[in-house]
């Protein structure tokens, strides 16, 4: 795996961005007008910091993956170990009655090999006794010693399963812990900085009322205000593609974004694509990268409502979002926030099934 080096690249970003954003300010500028530039600052590279948190979680989502193939596989060793043990175990039983009737039914010779013998083992391996086996005494032998060196190597193989499986579960809370570390300090910087410029705006938003009131009072005139109004993301419901699933992903607009969540009490990108899918019969792997590899790629500019949109590169897809139309998606974004609409701008394929 290859996180490592990527989280040790953030926390030198998060060192140079605390020691850059404390010292950088403009005697010319004012404090409301210094701390919105810090905050632009500091939000640009929490997005920055946000695309590499995806790359995290896909990085994190595979090795999830990883081990439930591992202990698919320690289960499959468990089992086929105890059934060679038990093929033993009847091979022996079985070749220990063949001596015994020998040695009811035959000549002294033969009592003679068996009370000579140290150990069962030196007994079966004895010549003059496997002069006096029969064929199907000989294949049991044979199987005995099959039966045993299958033990041994399954056994062999199913520690070097368990060391694998512990490896990654820690190589995947380490990266895990690191990066909603770096995460969590860049989005407390976030809101310090937001809270300081409303403190800053509320002290002059004071002094601009002191000052209208104590202007009013001079002029004896009155002062009028106006308001405005906003607008919200129009979504687009055309197009023929799985638009049940843009209906099912408006469902759980609002659900908070969990790191490897895949359920309503918490998404992330590709759990989100996944969960939905599954609604309508489609079965997705977790992960973004698996997604578009299973997925029939669509050119952005033919993309219909309930699409997926891969953001990264060929060769890997760190974010995944549900195309509802008219430009927009539906996915989980990342740590703080919740499921929304956002733009497929820097998408870079689309995928369809």
């Amino acid at each position: 795996m290859n996180g490592r080096p990527r989280i040790t690249t953030l926390f030198l970003l998060s060192g140079t961005l605390l020691f850059s954003l404390l010292f950088t300010t403009s005697s010319f500028a004012s404090p409301i007008s210094s701390k919105k530039a810090q905050l632009r600052e500091v939000q640009a590279k929490l997005q920055a910091v946000y695309q590499k948190v995806d790359v995290a979680v896909e990085k994190y989502n595979q090795a999830r993956s990883q081990l439930e193939t591992v202990k698919k596989q320690i289960g499959e060793n468990q089992r086929l170990l105890k059934v060679a043990e038990y093929n033993l175990e009847v091979a022996n039983r079985q070749l220990t009655a063949r001596a015994e009737n020998m040695y009811r039914s035959r000549d002294v010779s033969v009592v003679d090999v068996l009370f000579a013998a140290s150990s069962f083992d030196d007994l079966v391996t004895q010549l003059s006794l496997m002069e006096r086996l029969g064929n199907s005494d000989v294949d049991t032998v044979k199987s005995i010693a099959a039966y045993r060196q299958d033990i041994r190597d399954r056994r062999v193989k199913l520690d070097a399963d368990k060391k694998a499986a512990a490896k990654l579960v820690a190589e995947a809370a380490a990266q895990k812990a690191e990066v909603v570390a770096l995460e969590n300090r860049l989005e407390s910087m976030t809101a310090g900085i937001k809270a300081d410029i409303r403190r800053l705006q509320e002290q002059e938003a004071a002094r601009a009322r002191a000052a209208a009131q104590a202007a009013a009072a001079a002029a004896n005139t009155g002062t009028g205000s106006g308001s405005g109004g906003g607008g919200g993301t129009v979504v687009d419901p055309g197009g023929s593609g799985h638009s049940a699933v843009v209906a099912i992903a408006q469902r759980y607009l609002g659900v908070p974004y969990v790191y490897g969540g895949a359920s309503p009490s918490g998404f992330d990108c590709s759990g989100l694509a996944m969960y939905c899918y599954a609604q309508i019969g489609i079965g997705l792997a977790h992960g973004a990268t698996a997604q578009q590899q299973a997925s029939r790629p669509v050119p952005l500019n033919a993309l219909q409502p309930g699409d997926l949109v891969f953001f990264g590169s060929a060769s890997y897809s760190h974010h995944v979002g549900i195309y509802v139309g008219g430009g927009s998606m539906i996915h989980a974004p990342h740590t703080g926030a919740v499921v929304s609409y956002g733009s497929i701008g820097g998408a870079w394929i689309g995928g369809r099934f």
